[in-house]
């Protein structure tokens, strides 16, 4: 009925149709909301965003053997330290034929074929079937965030948050200290995001670190995408440094709204958000199969690129 292929660039139009086409549908039926308001003009951001970070694109497809239809895609993007597994689509004419339990086991496979000693991801808490496809594979929920929403006002947040005189514009010599810091914070590595952040040739990235007595002490990159606003990955020893960086991001995002993913276990860095007006507006999990070391700190993911 289908058979699985990598992706290739003629279909860059068709998976950012299928992205938008199957998360809206999920979001729709279940909760009444679109994720993807300015629709596939916007999901094209993850082809575009796999493919300069890879430097090729990591993309698994679906194709209907008799129509040619995309009926499935998955991302993922290997590391240094790993492979995390990005944004997985199925459209809604094909959902429970088994799709995405095999594109999840191409990821898998690859993974393991390749000698990466995990495959993490970070996996809405809200969708059960997807936690037990996960869960069934392996994956072991690893930490709980809260999705909270932003709303930054055209003159800015109106309020100073502690350590925010430490927090400047990243450079390209910050890299493998913020490469250290990741390793610290969570166990893994990935210092080919944080140069193509810092280098920003598309235009749509930031990223600043915080100084502190022991050097660069946090990290927070931003995606600056008119259709998809997000805060991350990024990473701190404190909720105190990770706050100040947050502060710093958020000021980029005025007129609009940001999502950010934080720990639910820093009570004072949500506290802090809600102060400034944040929303919750979902709760996710990162899911982590194989080694796995215990968070040492503020860790903050993202969908794009995924990170767990």
């Amino acid at each position: 009925m289908f058979h699985l292929r990598p992706i290739t660039a003629r279909d860059r139009s068709e998976v950012a149709e299928l992205v938008c086409l199957s998360t809206n549908h999920w979001y729709q039926t279940r909760l009444g909301t679109k994720v993807f308001h300015a629709g596939p003009e916007s999901t094209a951001v993850f082809f575009d965003v796999y493919q300069a970070v890879g430097p090729r694109s990591y993309a698994v497809v679906a194709e209907h053997t008799a129509t040619g239809l995309l009926v499935g895609s998955c991302f993922y993007h290997p590391r240094q330290t790993h492979v995390s597994l990005g944004i997985m689509n199925v459209h809604p004419n094909y959902f429970g034929k088994g799709i995405a339990k095999d594109l999840l086991q191409y990821i898998l496979d690859y993974a393991d074929k390749h000698g990466y000693p995990s495959v993490r991801l970070v996996q809405s808490a809200l969708n059960l079937d997807s936690f037990s496809l996960y869960t069934r594979a392996g994956f072991v929920p690893r930490r709980a965030f809260q999705d909270m929403l932003v709303g930054v006002p055209q003159e800015g947040l109106g309020r100073r948050f502690a350590g925010e005189e430490h927090v400047r514009p990243a450079k390209i010599e910050d890299v493998s200290a913020a490469g250290a810091l990741e390793r610290e914070i969570a166990g893994i590595a990935r210092e080919k995001d944080y140069r193509y952040f810092i280098e920003n040739r598309d235009g749509l990235w930031e990223m600043f670190v915080y100084d502190g007595p022991q050097g660069i002490e946090g990290f927070l990159a931003a995606l600056k995408h008119p259709g998809l606003p997000l805060v991350g990955p990024g990473g701190a020893r404190t909720e105190e440094q990770a706050a100040a960086l947050l502060a710093r991001v958020l000021d980029g995002f005025r007129g609009r709204t940001a999502l950010c993913l934080v720990p639910a276990d820093c009570p004072d860095l949500v506290k802090g958000l809600y102060a400034i007006g944040a929303k919750n507006c979902e709760l996710h999990f990162s899911q982590v199969r194989g080694e796995f070391q215990p968070f040492r700190g503020v860790s903050m993911p993202t969908f794009l690129p995924e990170t767990g």
